[in-house]
């Protein structure tokens, strides 16, 4: 590694954890009603969505009408974007004139961006128009995380407040969601991403002739927005076919240094903003170290493994960059390492290499992160009930060792939350290891891989724990854009959404409705250094013990073959 790495490293660091509890207490105040900064600017405007939607926002909901308030919007939105779709080639802002997707395909980039997965199995400017870009996509990749981050606030008042029903209304989160927490910081972020060089247009695409004498067609379009809610709100679909390694979509140092960094912008903040509806900061450093320390060794080991030479070029001098192939020469393996850690372990998905030309054990760590389930920072809202639902695990772990009734701020887990916490233990297994067996099995569904022996297994395992962990990346090998592929995706897509989200309501529900009992001597201590040492191990052993045996027929045994020279 060089100077500028470690300096990049650095900065990245800065950028996500500085701004962190001022984000977290804005983005708290925001979902209360609360004021703000942007409160005079914006209010006018939050009240004018009431009365256009005809929502009272002073009426409560219990979790079953939240619930139900959530499911009708999402499936509206996967109608609407399906239609748009299906029929962008009779749409405007259409200058390519593109012609409609097919359906399986429609469907699957619908479910996608609707469960904000923005898994894509298509080259976006060969693909879609700049209405089904805007109208669409763009659309979904501000509601989905809204949507996200409206289940965690109902999660912490689950959680903080008691005797209760009324966890809040699903409209008013959404909108405030949308308006001060995603709107502002896109605002800013695609500003910046103009400043860098990333085209922001909706003139048709430019015709250029080479110096062979050749014609090559440049895509435009208006990415610069795109890119800037698809990172930050943690979608992470490409505006174009390369996604970040696009020079369009990601220039500069400074875009990729920017980019990255904003993946994990809204996560981290969010782990403050549960400390406020608590009521103790200490539960918010307690999760941000356990998420770190599973980060850190992710990035240390990709580092690792991406910066050795492969065995086959051992002799040849990359000891310094690595290995290049598949990655972008301007950002080279430490920023390519750096990216592909932060886009898996925040549920995102976009990239800037080629994941399917990682090593062996550097792809592994990209895959196990997602096999967690969304708990390193994981996309936003949904990551951090993600990992709340662990802590609630590993509460209940520890009430079993010590033989107490387990709670957690004063919230005892009793029967019924303690089912739906086991619930929630199996999506990632159903979604993940169910369809991929059957993709290896069958013979039309097998054809999608491109390599055979481990590394093709790893393709197929990588693409459904990226369509169940709602994450979107690939291995690029995978030929998923099959009818077989795009339904079995978008059923893990859904599993892994609402698979969770729906117990999440429930918990949210059952403890907002118990009384909170006063914290003692005797209460196990959630917020120090053994319950973080807790929650890791327990997060680790349940990836690895689900895991291992998929892994060990994928990258592990890809690795051990190419140490062995086969």
């Amino acid at each position: 590694m060089q100077l500028h790495d470690f300096g990049l490293i650095l900065a990245f660091f800065v950028l996500v954890l500085a701004p962190a509890p001022w984000l977290g207490r804005y983005l708290y105040r925001a979902m209360e009603g609360q004021r703000t900064l942007l409160t005079p600017l914006l209010q006018p405007l939050e009240r004018l969505c009431y009365r256009v939607a005809g929502v009272d926002p002073g009426a409560g909901q219990d979790w079953k009408r939240y619930t139900g308030a959530l499911l009708a919007f999402n499936a509206v939105g996967l109608v609407l974007l399906f239609l748009i779709l299906v029929g962008q080639g009779a749409l405007p802002l259409n200058p390519q004139h593109l012609p409609g997707m097919e359906w399986s395909l429609a469907f699957n980039t619908a479910v996608s961006f609707v469960t904000n997965t923005n898994w894509q199995a298509y080259s976006g400017e060969a693909s879609l128009s700049y209405f089904s870009q805007m109208l669409g996509l763009a659309v979904q990749n501000f509601v989905s995380p809204a949507v996200g981050l409206a289940v965690l606030v109902v999660f912490c008042r689950g959680i903080a407040r008691r005797s209760t029903a009324d966890l809040g209304n699903f409209w008013v989160d959404l909108t405030r969601a949308t308006l001060y927490g995603l709107l502002p910081f896109c605002l800013v972020l695609a500003l910046l991403l103009v400043w860098q060089g990333v085209p922001q247009s909706l003139h048709a695409y430019v015709q250029a002739h080479t110096l062979a004498g050749g014609e090559q067609s440049i895509p435009l379009g208006p990415a610069a927005s795109q890119i800037a809610i698809k990172q930050l709100g943690t979608n992470g679909g490409g505006f174009f076919g390369v996604n970040s390694a696009h020079p369009f979509e990601n220039p500069t140092a400074w875009s990729n240094l920017l980019e990255v960094a904003a993946i994990i912008l809204i996560p981290v903040a969010l782990l403050f903003t549960f400390g406020h509806y608590v009521g103790d900061r200490r539960q918010s450093r307690a999760l941000l170290a356990s998420m770190l320390i599973l980060f850190v060794l992710g990035l240390g080991a990709t580092l690792w493994a991406e910066l050795r030479p492969n065995p086959a070029l051992a002799a040849l001098p990359v000891e310094q960059i690595g290995s290049l192939e598949g990655k972008e020469s301007r950002f080279g393996s430490v920023a390519s390492a750096l990216w592909a850690v932060t886009t898996t372990a925040a549920s995102n998905g976009s990239v800037n290499a080629m994941h399917d030309s990682f090593s062996a054990l550097g792809g592994l760590v990209p895959l196990f992160n997602m096999m967690l389930g969304e708990v390193i920072f994981g996309g936003v809202g949904a990551g951090l009930y993600g990992m709340l639902l662990f802590v609630l695990i590993t509460v209940f772990l520890a009430g079993l060792m010590i033989g107490r009734t387990p709670e957690y701020l004063g919230k005892k887990l009793e029967a019924r939350e303690v089912r739906l916490l086991v619930a929630t233990l199996l999506v990632m297994p159903l979604g993940v290891l169910v369809p991929a067996a059957l993709a290896a099995c069958l013979p039309g569904a097998a054809a999608a891989v491109s390599n055979p022996g481990a590394h093709g297994f790893s393709q197929i395992l990588y693409a459904y724990t990226s369509g169940t962990a709602n994450n979107g990346s690939a291995f690029a090998g995978f030929g998923a854009n099959t009818p077989y592929h795009n339904l079995m995706i978008a059923l893990a897509m859904l599993l892994g959404r609402f698979g969770y989200i729906l117990p999440v309501l429930a918990i949210a529900g059952s403890l907002a409705a118990k009384t909170r009992a006063p914290q003692g001597s005797g209460s196990f201590p959630t917020h120090g250094p053994l319950f973080v040492v807790l929650l890791t191990l327990t997060l680790l052993l349940v990836g690895g013990l689900t895991f291992l045996p998929s892994l060990a027929l994928g990258p592990l045994a890809e690795h051990f073959a190419a140490v062995g020279g086969a």
